[in-house]
């Protein structure tokens, strides 16, 4: 499999660079590119680089049996593999799977204040592992969380240079059109990230083929693969519970106000009989949680119903692997996403805004008859985001900017299957920008 270029790899080569730098804890769900990703720097960056999966060595769980002092680590990694050969400053440990031996965490403290030799930890981070290693780690590590590929690692596997990519963002800043041909190939290569997810053994095999043929095998095997690990790491937690949750996903996304319903998942099944639930898969990297704002009030963190949320996919892929095989054959023959086009083109906005370190929230007053189904802030105003399948009208986007009640709103944001531009109340995007809405909010301002 080629390699391909990710976001992380400046980070780790930027985290190298610190002279105080922590142990790194690398976060985020199953068979998004971590190993990878540290393996390739790790190999192209230290004299030494030693790499132990616990999951497929388990006989180095005993590495840490004498304690937790650096000297006897390294001398029980030797001991194991006598042809190791470590250098101090030279080397870098990388402790993959480190939820099969939570003492990996513990012993952070220890490298932290040795400084010999850089630490790199990455695994599947779920249920009570999960907060094990949280516990044992605070104060001794730093974390990154990754994701499976965004739009733009997608446009570099596909061969786009930096160049041609800060093109597209240069006219979202001029609030310039694209030209024709440039708006269609962009919205092409949308499409296919749109069908095809991120995670990179999938976008390998396309690029590798330049065809779908055995995406959705591949997409189904890892929904299969997801099944295995909670009922392998669900600990304490019903196992039952979250298979529930996890299997009717797609089906409440299919649904017209797309709200997430404990009541319906099984017949009596109360919220307080799923507490954890949401969490553990959103902790797993699953899963995107989006919630109800009940006042259109900054700070969005302290006006939303946590009760009331959304749950998206965290990766588009996946929802299109799980859909059933009528859409699926309607989806890939005619491109028709029939109930699911509203759902399809949310879950890939959601997944796009927290790869850029959104939180997910979203607005329903029926009332009023006014839903929205983002939000996110600029230093002092509140955005509200409306994603449109087409290009349809705004009658809620439009009444939340002119209300005068809303004295945090001053504009919005629409995206859809249109170029770029702005009417005085709200910018126009085309989804293939989303994964630039940050950085333009930031540059923006400075204007």
């Amino acid at each position: 499999m080629a390699r391909l270029k990710r976001k992380i790899d400046e980070y780790l080569i930027n985290w190298k660079k610190e002279e105080d730098r922590l142990p790194l804890i690398v976060k985020g769900a199953r068979q998004i590119g971590k190993t990878n990703a540290i393996r390739n720097f790790g190999e192209n960056n230290y004299k030494v680089f030693i790499e132990i999966n616990f999951a497929l060595q388990p006989g180095f769980k005993t590495i840490f049996d004498e304690g937790f002092a650096v000297d006897n680590i390294i001398k029980n990694i030797t001991i194991k593999n006598p042809a190791i050969e470590v250098i101090p400053y030279e080397t870098l440990i990388f402790f993959d799977e480190m939820q099969e031996c939570v003492s990996t965490a513990t012993s952070l403290k220890s490298f932290r204040e040795d400084g010999r030799y850089d630490v790199i930890c990455s695994g599947s981070l779920m249920g009570i592992n999960y907060k094990e290693i949280e516990s044992n780690s605070v104060g001794n590590k730093e974390d990154y969380i990754m994701h499976s590929m965004d739009f733009e690692e997608f446009l570099w596997a596909k061969g786009y240079k930096k160049e041609q990519i800060e093109d597209l963002f240069e006219h979202m800043l001029k609030l310039e059109p694209l030209n024709q041909a440039v708006y269609d190939t962009m919205l092409n290569n949308f499409k296919e990230y749109m069908i095809l997810g991120g995670m990179p053994r999938i976008v390998n095999h396309f690029i590798e083929n330049k065809n779908f043929s055995g995406v959705l095998k591949m997409q189904q095997q890892i929904l299969l693969d997801y099944e295995e690990d909670i009922t392998k790491y669900a600990g304490g937690l019903d196992q039952a519970k979250i298979l529930n949750v996890y299997r009717k996903i797609p089906v409440f996304l299919g649904q017209e106000n797309k709200k997430f319903q404990i009541s319906k998942i099984k017949d009596g099944a109360r919220n307080r009989e799923y507490v954890g639930v949401i969490d553990w898969l959103s902790n797993a990297g699953i899963v995107n949680i989006s919630y109800d704002l009940e006042r259109l009030k900054l700070p969005l963190k302290g006006n939303y119903n946590p009760d009331n949320y959304r749950i998206y996919f965290a990766d588009t892929g996946l929802l299109i692997g799980s859909l059933d095989e009528e859409v699926q054959e309607d989806l890939r023959n005619n491109e028709n996403l029939n109930i699911y086009k509203g759902a399809l083109y949310e879950n890939i906005v959601a997944d796009m805004l927290v790869k850029q370190g959104y939180d997910l929230f979203f607005y329903k007053n029926d009332r009023k008859r006014i839903e929205m189904d983002f939000f996110i802030r600029d230093t002092s105003s509140l955005i509200p985001l409306e994603v449109k399948a087409n290009d349809n009208s705004t009658p809620s986007l439009n009444r939340l900017i002119e209300s005068e009640k809303n004295t945090d709103i001053k504009y919005g944001i629409k995206l859809c299957n249109k170029n770029i531009g702005f009417n005085g109340k709200f910018y126009t995007f085309p989804y293939f920008l989303t994964f630039f809405l940050k950085r333009y909010l930031k540059e923006k301002n400075k204007k």
